[in-house]
This record gives C-alpha cells, sequence and structure tokens, in this order.
C-alpha cells in the first residue's frame, strides 16, 4: 500500500514540478497521473474478480480527476507548490507542516516532511506528505525525494 501511494504521490509532485508544461500539457499529464493512482486505489479496493472492475473504475475516475487537477493548477499554483516543496525537504523539521495558496486560483497545498535517512547510496532522502486543494477538492499523496549534489531534491521511486 505504502509503495503504491508512492506513485501516486510522484504523480502530484511531478505535476507540481513541471512548472514549464502549459494548456492541454497540464491536463493531459494530470489525466494520465489521475489514472494510475485510480488504477492504484483500485487494486487495493477490489477483491478477487471484482479487482479488475474496480482497477478499471478507478482509472476512469482518477484519469477524470487527474484532468481536472491538471487543467485547474496555473503557472502560479505549480511555482509555489515547487519552491514550498523543496523548501520544505531542506529546511522544516520532522512532522512540521507547510502550507502554500495561490490567493489568485485559490488553491492551496501543504507539505509534511519526515526524518531525513542515507539510501544505499549514500544520499539523503527524505519521505513526505503532500496535499493538493484545488476548488474545494483535497487529494493527499505520499512519496520519499532524496538531495541532489546541487542541494535540490528529486522525487525518486524507491
Amino acid at each position: 500500500m505504502i509503495r503504491s501511494a508512492r506513485f501516486i504521490a510522484i504523480g502530484f509532485i511531478a505535476l507540481g514540478l513541471t512548472a514549464c508544461q502549459q494548456g492541454a500539457e497540464k491536463q493531459t499529464l494530470g489525466t494520465l497521473l489521475g489514472a494510475v493512482g485510480g488504477a492504484v486505489a483500485g487494486s487495493q479496493i477490489g477483491k478477487g474478480r471484482g479487482t479488475v472492475v474496480a482497477v478499471a473504475a478507478g482509472t476512469l475516475l482518477g484519469a477524470f480527476l487527474g484532468g481536472e487537477v491538471g487543467k485547474s493548477l496555473d503557472r502560479a499554483d505549480r511555482l509555489a507548490l515547487q519552491q514550498t516543496t523543496q523548501r520544505t525537504l531542506e529546511a522544516t523539521p520532522s512532522g512540521d507542516t507547510v502550507s502554500w495558496r495561490n490567493p489568485d486560483s485559490g488553491n492551496s497545498g501543504t507539505v509534511t516532511p519526515q526524518p531525513s535517512y542515507q539510501n544505499g547510496s549514500g544520499q539523503y532522502c527524505r519521505e513526505y506528505e503532500q496535499t493538493i486543494s484545488v476548488q474545494g477538492k483535497t487529494e493527499t499523496a505520499y512519496g520519499t525525494a532524496c538531495r541532489q549534489p546541487d542541494g535540490s531534491w528529486k522525487i525518486v521511486n524507491s
């Protein structure tokens, strides 16, 4: 379940960190990431033969919702998300939540980092929880990021 949640988190973070995405591209990205997240969620809900139905339904619902989120996050939202995520992973104590809000769009979110650790390659990494609220609907995701030699944090699939 935690590994599945990481895939969802990667989707949300990728959406936020892709500051150069424009118009239909960000909606397409949101749709694809939503579909993946919906499929993962569906696989956790369905049992036996119902798993296929749950995955299919989750994929369709996730694609729709992801497209809406992708369409709704503007450049300022993505920039606020990116800056807050980088700043939080670098300097915020574990368990403390940092918020961002775009007063023009009304969209907002939070990032809550967990303790850092060194992975097998010697990089410092942190797990985190992130929320994104678009038009009153909030999604929560979990993920892992590792500090790069240049000081930035990169989302990893570990």
